[in-house]
């Protein structure tokens, strides 16, 4: 995978973190437990070589502990998002501010576009991008632009229509070497043709969300078929509990911004 990362910006989960929004019926996440996660999350980022930086809380913002959605980090430059979520409109502002000691000018996305990071794909070969709930065709099309000055190429994957995705990265993530890791329940789309497609069954469908941290790759603890088909492609797993970010639609990518 060409990306290599040095740096993770990082949030904390609040006193309030079961406050946010879920679809989950798994029941509310146990705080402290959260926390214990969210610092043993910290601790891999740094084992693969990253420097962290872990911002504070926001009572305002229950769901501010996923960064993700927040920005869009490259090489090239940054970019704020603006999440679809009304709830969230706040939490960009203390995410550009700590952007700016990295980025000089960051763009932003402006009405009527919405897009989560969550919706963000970054591949060797391009970007692709989800039109959800949460994204938009308009915010979509306003981050492929951006990307395009860069001169890179930008894929449209509309999956509002697929049961269960909050985010395009819920059902997929790139591995690198050509390869995503796909849902089983997600359709074939022409988009995902290119790609060499490790499946996650149905009943391991969480696991879907790991993360690529240089030459490791972060998953979710407990999924054990997932972990076998990638460790049998030679990837050099780090497994990570994540139970109380998964009771609030959460998984790793999202607790991270990577650059």
């Amino acid at each position: 995978m060409s990306t290599r990362f040095t740096r993770a910006l990082l949030r904390a989960p609040g006193e309030n973190f079961a406050a946010g929004i879920t679809t989950s019926a798994e029941g509310p996440p146990v705080l402290a437990r959260a926390l214990e996660q969210h610092r043993r999350y910290a601790a891999a980022l740094e084992s693969c070589g990253l420097r962290t930086t872990l911002l504070p809380a926001d009572p305002r913002y229950p769901d501010g502990t996923f960064v993700e959605d927040t920005a869009i980090v490259t090489a090239r430059g940054a970019l704020i998002t603006r999440p679809g979520a009304a709830a969230r409109a706040g939490e960009t502002e203390v995410i550009a501010a700590a952007l700016s000691q990295h980025y000089p000018r960051l763009a932003r996305i402006e009405p009527p576009g919405t897009l989560d990071g969550g919706d963000v794909c970054e591949t060797d070969s391009g970007v692709l991008v989800g039109v959800t709930a949460r994204t938009n065709e308009a915010g979509a099309r306003q981050l492929a632009a951006w990307l395009a000055d860069f001169g890179v190429r930008t894929t449209l994957v509309d999956i509002r229509a697929v049961p269960g995705l909050l985010h395009l990265k819920t059902g997929i993530c790139y591995l690198g070497e050509g390869r995503l890791a796909v849902q089983a329940t997600l359709p074939r789309l022409p988009a995902l043709a290119d790609y060499e497609i490790v499946e996650v069954g149905a009943d391991e469908a969480y696991a879907a969300n790991c993360i690529r941290v240089n030459e490791r790759v972060l998953v979710a603890a407990g999924y054990p078929r997932f972990a076998d088909a990638l460790a049998r492609l030679g990837y050099d797993l780090l497994p990570l509990e994540m139970s109380e970010f998964r009771k609030m639609d959460g998984g790793l990518s999202c607790l991270s911004l990577r650059f």
